[in-house]
């Protein structure tokens, strides 16, 4: 990996002829990687989610580099970051990875590369394109890289409206082997995108999965379809999918109502420019009374809470991830034909809200999970424009990925988390740096700069 990373880090394959050196590189027979084991999956059984250590159970590891089959591309990975999935995987919750990677191995010969006894995970990357498998023509090795997290097959007809309708389809490094994690991922070619020339390595690595979701959740026709003066409700405005979603709200001329649990996360959705915000912790809701039966009087509370801030108006969309938690009140507090997008269950996956809110209201509630690649493609795009700016506050090297991960599990962190991979230090991969000096501010807003 050596060569590979001194000819990266030489711009060696920025030029025509240095591009072809640097496809002439040997592909090294292993790699170091960020994984779970298949015999560890029982090793927090009896233990409180909350108390479930990534410490323990993520291991940095060299493994074999994987046959490379038609359609897919390796990638060097300079930097990746930390998503939930990845703490589930961690944490072996709500169930063991390793039953996907077994069902994917069934699918035919190529996926059986997938179902082995440990799982490399990462659903993010930034990285430079090291070798192209058969039918591959848009994308060549030297090429400067990010990856989104969608993994289809193709080969059913109702992946052709939309490709996260796809029979197969799955989150690759979640659902897949072989994620981003590494110094080293295997993806399908149709996960490719160009980075964002401004951006270091682990800054372009961070947007990802939370961007592209929040750009089908909110903005896209297949979640929310926000339009400019939209009153958008945002769990954990400063987190890694509520981070986006703040920036879209106020991108796109609609009203954020942001939700965060401490002041210093109400500035820093403050300084992105929101203006109504809601600190949860110190005006004390307590949407459940106790761990079986919610409090409607708290939702009309939170729902007087935002006529005050909105001027008596109500909630047009909800961004909803939290899930248990958070789904009553947020149901409650819609306007009456209204909607609430949900893409996660952090806080648990048995919902339970008023049905009378809903129905007699003509609420809508949409599912919305990660994004296809058209969504993706333009959710980069405005990355790359410098309309939405990554989220980062915090980078870790690989060999500390499980103390990122806990960081992530126990909510100690803004924004996204960020995890070195081949790069050896921050800072490094910015290719225009005068388009970057001109939004330096907002892409180190998250990191206190």
């Amino acid at each position: 990996m050596q060569q590979i990373l001194d000819a990266i880090l030489a711009g060696a394959h920025l030029t025509e002829g240095g591009a072809q050196e640097f496809a002439a590189l040997d592909v090294p027979e292993s790699y170091r990687a960020a994984l779970v084991r298949k015999d560890e999956v029982d090793m927090f059984e009896g233990i409180d989610s909350r108390a479930k250590d990534p410490r323990k159970s993520l291991h940095v590891e060299d493994v074999a580099v994987p046959e490379l089959g038609p359609g897919e591309a390796l990638v060097a990975v300079m930097a990746s970051a930390i998503n939930y999935n990845t703490v589930w995987t961690s944490i072996f919750e709500p169930v063991s990875t390793f039953g996907f990677l077994e069902r994917y191995g069934r699918l035919s010969p190529l996926t059986k590369r997938h179902d082995l006894p440990y799982h490399v995970v990462g659903s993010d990357l930034a990285g430079v394109v090291l070798r192209t498998g058969p039918g591959v023509t848009k994308w060549q090795p030297g090429q400067e890289v990010v990856a989104h997290c969608l993994s289809v097959e193709l080969e059913d007809p109702m992946g052709h409206d939309d490709t996260m309708l796809d029979p197969q389809q799955r989150i690759w490094g979640f659902e897949t082997n072989f994620g981003g994690l590494a110094d080293v991922a295997l993806v399908k070619a149709n996960q490719l995108m160009p980075k964002p020339a401004h951006l270091t390595w682990e800054e372009a690595a961070s947007p990802g999965l939370v961007n592209c979701t929040a750009y089908r959740q909110l903005v896209s026709h297949n979640g929310g379809q926000m339009k400019q003066g939209d009153n958008v409700l945002i769990w954990g405005a400063s987190g890694g999918l509520g981070g986006f979603a703040t920036q879209y709200a106020l991108n796109g001329g609609a009203t954020p109502v942001c939700v965060v649990s401490s002041e210093d996360k109400a500035a820093i959705v403050r300084s992105m420019g929101a203006e109504l915000v809601i600190n949860r912790n110190e005006e004390g809701y307590q949407f459940w009374s106790d761990p079986q039966t919610q409090d409607p009087k708290e939702w009309k509370r939170f729902g007087a809470r935002i006529r005050e801030l909105t001027g008596g108006e109500d909630i047009d969309i909800v961004f909803e991830h939290p899930g248990r938690e958070t789904f009553g009140a947020s149901v409650y507090v819609t306007r009456k034909g209204g909607t609430i997008t949900t893409c996660a269950s952090t806080s648990g996956y048995m919902h339970e809200y008023d049905n009378r809110y809903l129905w007699m209201n003509l609420k809508r509630i949409i599912s919305s999970h990660f994004a296809n690649y058209r969504e993706s493609w333009e959710a980069n795009r405005l990355i790359a424009k410098g309309k939405i700016h990554p989220t980062l506050s915090r980078t870790y090297p690989l060999t500390e990925v499980g103390q990122a991960a806990l960081d992530v599990h126990q909510n100690a962190h803004q924004g996204k988390v960020g995890v070195l991979c081949l790069a050896p230090e921050e800072g490094l991969g910015v290719r225009d740096p005068e388009f970057r000096a001109r939004h330096e501010s907002a892409i180190n807003r998250f990191r206190g700069v």
